[in-house]
């Protein structure tokens, strides 16, 4: 039986909430499933790679079942449902479920694809293999939109019900070019589909929101510089801005902070980057730090000569 979480007076609480955080394998949307559970949530996680099945981009130490475990030792309700959001009539079974289980939605976090490894950064569009640039279509837009079009009904039901997007970037910082002709699209179409789906919601007293980490220091980024969460910093030797890098925890608990808020709607149809939510929530990563990778970059493209001490 799993131990729900109790908020202390005046600490925030998801207790009696319900959450379906999609592509929640590992990485950001892990670590935000985990936080939301820390709150007391219910968290439903889904993803395609299982104890019994790697997905095309998973990988075997990484299982939906492990994100669902993880939930439940932070003090929430994890419930791991391996579901292809690709595949309409999966996400369709995947909110009965929870409609039979609960009757209410009132978080719909989307993190499904987060970019490796189909990415070809410095390559222009005639030279992406049309099938693989259309993949990151599928994975990082089609998905988004399966899933808030199935989930929504339910969310709207009760008043207050809060979508997340997850992205990469945020509308001003995503005004330059990405690098790649697919990849832009993939990372600056949730940033718009808050906002549309922000306006929408108001009538209904909900809230949409985009928010993207920083240099996130996920496990795939770790395993390419060839580092641990405990040896992080030796590779700022090789990579000076690896010093501003974050944890996935980090996203985690602005995501879990926001949908605690009671006046989140101050930042309907925004979007928002990880240093953003620990500066308005008084937060930290895992190691006490505050980094601020977006706003370095902010102050790099502004002219200025920004010190890395400053952002960290």
């Amino acid at each position: 039986m799993t131990t729900q979480h109790t908020a202390a007076a005046g600490e925030p609480s998801l207790s009696g909430r319900i959450a379906l955080v999609a592509g929640a394998t590992r990485g950001a949307g892990r670590a935000i499933a985990v936080q939301l559970g820390a709150l007391g949530a219910t968290v439903y996680v889904t993803g395609r790679t299982t104890r019994e099945r790697v997905s095309e981009l998973g990988r075997a130490t990484e299982t939906i079942e492990e994100t669902g475990e993880l939930v439940d030792a932070a003090g929430g309700t994890g419930i791991a449902v391996p579901t292809d959001h690709l595949q309409v009539e999966q996400v369709r079974e995947l909110i009965a479920r929870i409609e039979r289980d609960h009757g209410r939605l009132d978080i719909l976090v989307n993190d499904i694809w987060g970019g490796n490894p189909l990415l070809d950064f410095d390559t222009r569009m005639w030279d992406v293999d049309l099938d693989r640039g259309l993949r990151m279509i599928d994975l990082g837009v089609r998905t988004h939109i399966i899933t808030s079009s199935v989930a929504l009904p339910l969310l709207v039901r009760r008043p207050g019900g809060l979508v997340i997007e997850v992205t990469d970037g945020t509308a001003r910082t995503n005004d330059g070019f990405r690098e790649n002709f697919y990849y832009d699209l993939a990372k600056n179409t949730p940033i718009r589909m808050a906002f549309i789906l922000g306006e929408e919601l108001k009538s209904v007293g909900g809230t949409a929101v985009a928010v993207t980490p920083g240099f996130l220091r996920s496990e795939e980024m770790l395993d390419n510089f060839g580092l641990t969460e405990e040896n992080w910093r030796e590779g700022t030797e090789a990579q000076p801005h690896w010093s501003l890098s974050e944890s996935p925890h980090y996203i985690g608990r602005g995501v879990a902070a926001l949908a605690a808020d009671p006046e989140r709607d101050r930042w309907n149809g925004q979007s928002l980057d990880s240093g953003q939510l620990a500066k308005e929530y008084d937060l930290t990563d895992a190691d006490g730090s505050r980094p601020d990778v977006w706003g370095y970059i902010l102050a790099e493209r502004a002219g200025n000569s920004p010190d890395l001490a400053e952002y960290r």
